[in-house]
Order: C-alpha cells, then sequence, then structure tokens
C-alpha cells in the first residue's frame, strides 16, 4: 500500500538536505581543483611550447631574434595566465540562472549558490556537466590560440589553413590525417596538402602543433589526479542521492493521484 504523501514529503525533505551537503562538499572540492587545473595549465603551455621550439622546429626557433624568442615566451605565458582565468569565469557564467538576461551579461564572480539549487540533484548534476564541458572548450580554444600564436612566430607554416589548426587543437578531425604518439600534449600529423594549382598534385607533412588534453594534464599533477577522484566519489554520492530523489518524486506522484482518487470518488 502506498504510504500517506505527508510521509514521502517528509522523505523527500530529508533527501534534500543530504543532496545539499553533498552538493557543497563537491562545489568545494570542484573550486579547488580548478585552481590547481588553471596552474597546471599554465606550466603545461610552456613545456609543451618549449618542446615544440627545442624539438619540434629547433631550426625554425634559431632564426628568431633575441626579441622574437622573447615575445613568443612572453605570450605562451600570458596566454597560459588568460586560460587560467577564462576556466573559473566560463564555469561561473555555466552555472543555470533564475533571470532570463543571464546570458547576454553574465557576471563574472556569481556566488554559486544563488544560482543553482544545492538540494536538487538534476542541477548539480547539469552544472557538473557545463563545468567538464567548460574544461575541455577552454583547451580547445587555449590550443588553437597557441598554434596561432606559433604560426604567426613563422615555427608552423605560414600557408596551413585554420581549420587544420582547429582540428589540430581538438584532436583528430577527418582531414587531420595520420596520428603519430608524441609527448604530452602535442598532436604529431601527417597531413596532405595540395598544390595550389588545378592539379592532383599534393604532398604529405609532418606536422606537430599544440593540443593541450586534459589526460595528459592529470597525469603529470598528481595533487590534480588526486582532486579529481575525490570529485569522482563525491560524485558516486551525488548519483546515488540522485536515483533516490527521483524515485521518492514517482512514489509522492502515485500517492497523490491515489488521494485525488479517494477525495473525489462517491458512491451511486
Amino acid at each position: 500500500m502506498t504510504r500517506p504523501v505527508e510521509r514521502i514529503e517528509e522523505d523527500i525533505q530529508n533527501l534534500k538536505q543530504n543532496v545539499s551537503s553533498v552538493a557543497t562538499e563537491l562545489q568545494k572540492n570542484y573550486g579547488d581543483y580548478l585552481v590547481q587545473l588553471g596552474e597546471s595549465i599554465q606550466k603545461q603551455l610552456i613545456l609543451a611550447v618549449y618542446h615544440l621550439c627545442n624539438q619540434g622546429y629547433q631550426e625554425k626557433f634559431l632564426h628568431l631574434s633575441l626579441n622574437q624568442r622573447q615575445q613568443l615566451q612572453q605570450s605562451a605565458r600570458q596566454l597560459g595566465r588568460k586560460a587560467a582565468q577564462q576556466l573559473l569565469v566560463y564555469l561561473e557564467t555555466n552555472i543555470p540562472e533564475n533571470t532570463e538576461n543571464a546570458q547576454e551579461n553574465p557576471p563574472l564572480e556569481v556566488p554559486q549558490a544563488k544560482s543553482l539549487d544545492f538540494s536538487n540533484p538534476i542541477e548539480v548534476v547539469q552544472w557538473h556537466h557545463n563545468a567538464e564541458e567548460g574544461i575541455q572548450n577552454t583547451l580547445k580554444t587555449v590550443s588553437l590560440e597557441a598554434n596561432l600564436l606559433l604560426q604567426k612566430a613563422g615555427l608552423l607554416p605560414k600557408k596551413l589553413p585554420e581549420p587544420i589548426l582547429a582540428a589540430a587543437a581538438a584532436a583528430v578531425s577527418e582531414a587531420s590525417g595520420e596520428v603519430i604518439p608524441g609527448p604530452p600534449n602535442l598532436l604529431n600529423l601527417v597531413i596532405e596538402i595540395s598544390s595550389d594549382d588545378e592539379s592532383e598534385d599534393s604532398s604529405l607533412t609532418q606536422l606537430i602543433t599544440l593540443n593541450l588534453r586534459l589526460g595528459d594534464i592529470e597525469f603529470a599533477d598528481n595533487t590534480l589526479l588526486s582532486a579529481r577522484k575525490q570529485i569522482r566519489n563525491i560524485l558516486l554520492q551525488l548519483n546515488k542521492l540522485g536515483k533516490e530523489y527521483q524515485k521518492k518524486h514517482r512514489e509522492l506522484k502515485i500517492a497523490e493521484a491515489e488521494a485525488a482518487w479517494r477525495a473525489s470518488w462517491f458512491e451511486d
């Protein structure tokens, strides 16, 4: 027999308190993770550019003037700092908002508890998905900007179309060709470039581009790996609570429907 509506509603309230507690823990751990991730991105970006300049395109790098080398290094550092900042801003502005104009003018600093119902596991899970998408989008954007920076400096071929660089930043696309194993956060490709004329002549060109990957970044940072493991454990708790949350709401609807039936029933 279905339990009374009041008892089920009480269970849901207790469940929402548990969800809120776990969600708050997730928020704190994710904040710590993002700070550490931003620091790691800056380090891994510089290491990847270093490898490209010294082992990938060393001859071209040596042809640069001292000022050009310093500008390249400074721009790479600035790009790393920008990535760390953008990561946090992107995640803050992708938290579910209650205002219609939030998309047009997203605030840079928004208390997450005001934008997100921490007692609703569905919203918390969606926030987590948005955060993960934010991380991947940031890595792709930074990788593309770094490759364009290397191209501007003359290390990557000038005639290389930007879509190829974008494909490299997004890992492997259909036009990328064969991928060769290489160092972390770098993509070693063999691509086929057609000539400018109408002939069918084309050439195979080996290309090394920067491609920041979350797996590579985490693997090189034990603190980051530990933080990710803790987040996974919290998500397991949240997933369990989410299933119970949905189960209770289905039970509540059934109980409310039965109560409505009894309230409207009368004998002829």
